[in-house]
């Protein structure tokens, strides 16, 4: 097994920058740093955390790393990869993420606490997650398109999504769809918009900025936006969310102020979170299998585990369900003056 006096050798440094530059200490010049860092990855060099004193570094647990422990969208996610957990005989602890250097999902990925994550943390670096990865912990990123020889990636067909439900909600006759965006740093939030932008373009239909409208992808956020909307001199046609739990917030703010969905304007959202099917009216949206990731990602990890070599990304399908606030009923006049 590697040292630290390996590291630095390999890095010509002292021993003790070793120390600092690995807890990621403001005292160590950022090329000194990356140039630990690159030896203790080459090296595939692992504080041994917890585990340091036994003589197994195996510690029969996976982590979900998540950006937000809250919301439907992460109890389902979570269920997926503790059934396959569990099936496997190992724990699975979730855990919220902290970015920067010295944040705890850097000291989690590099002193090694456990035998493989999953990352949903949008706040995590591709370079913490591609130095810390090695074949005794892979990674399973499931918020970025990242491949590394231990870095591994699920994600779900985000764009074509965004285009089914955007293309729905232009083929029942809504020609001013606006788009509302989750945070600035989702890759989930671009993909969907760049399927609203391809529908809109084959419509010739007017295409709104990914941020003129941004609930952040929380229910309180989609209220606030919702505010926003009703207070407009002119009420969109269609609302397409990028997620449910914004599309909530905004039926909660249009109901407030008397705009009726669909009548008013159509709704849909995007995950079909269990709460989706029930609000009235029931909410168009984007089936996005969510048990189905956090499964696979769990098999991924697995797999690695057990030396797989073939191992490739993999990319999940969406399934567009149609419920009734995108079911507005526009009459041929209206249809003549949009």
């Amino acid at each position: 097994m590697p040292t630290m006096k390996d590291v630095a050798k390999a890095a010509n440094v002292a021993l003790s920058t070793v120390s600092l530059a690995l807890r990621n200490d403001p005292k160590v010049k950022e090329s000194t740093r990356r140039r630990v860092l690159e030896a203790a990855h080459k090296l595939q060099y692992r504080p041994n955390g917890i585990a340091r004193d036994l003589k197994t570094r195996k510690t029969d647990t996976i982590c979900i790393l998540l950006h937000d422990l809250g919301g439907p969208f992460y109890s389902e996610l979570i269920r997926g990869v503790q059934d396959v957990a569990t099936s496997s005989g190992y724990n699975t602890i979730a855990s919220g993420s902290l970015g920067g250097r010295n944040g705890s999902a850097v000291k989690l990925l590099s002193e090694r606490r456990v035998d493989g994550v999953i990352v949903l943390a949008p706040d995590v670096d591709d370079e913490v997650i591609v130095q810390s990865a090695g074949a005794d912990l892979p990674v399973v990123v499931l918020d970025r398109e990242l491949t590394d020889e231990f870095v591994y990636s699920v994600r779900v067909d985000n764009e074509q999504g965004g285009y089914q439900v955007t293309r729905h909600l232009l083929e029942v006759g809504n020609r001013r769809v606006v788009f509302v965006s989750g945070p600035a740093d989702s890759l989930d939030a671009e993909h969907r918009y760049r399927g609203y932008v391809k529908a809109m373009n084959e419509f010739s239909a007017p295409v709104s900025k990914r941020f003129d409208y941004n609930g952040q992808f929380t229910e309180q956020g989609g209220y606030t936006v919702g505010k926003v909307m009703s207070a407009l001199p002119e009420l969109p046609d269609a609302v397409f969310a990028s997620n449910d739990e914004m599309a909530l917030g905004i039926l909660r703010a249009f109901e407030e102020k008397g705009i009726r969905v669909p009548d008013d304007v159509a709704l849909a959202g995007f995950d079909n979170i269990r709460i989706a099917e029930y609000v009235r009216p029931s909410l168009t949206t984007v089936q996005q299998p969510m048990y189905e990731m956090g499964a696979v990602a769990a098999q991924l990890l697995f797999q690695a585990l057990s030396g797989s070599k073939t191992l490739g990304s993999v990319r999940l399908a969406t399934n567009l369900v149609v419920r009734q606030s995108s079911q507005r009923h526009i009459s041929h006049g209206n249809q003549t003056n949009l």
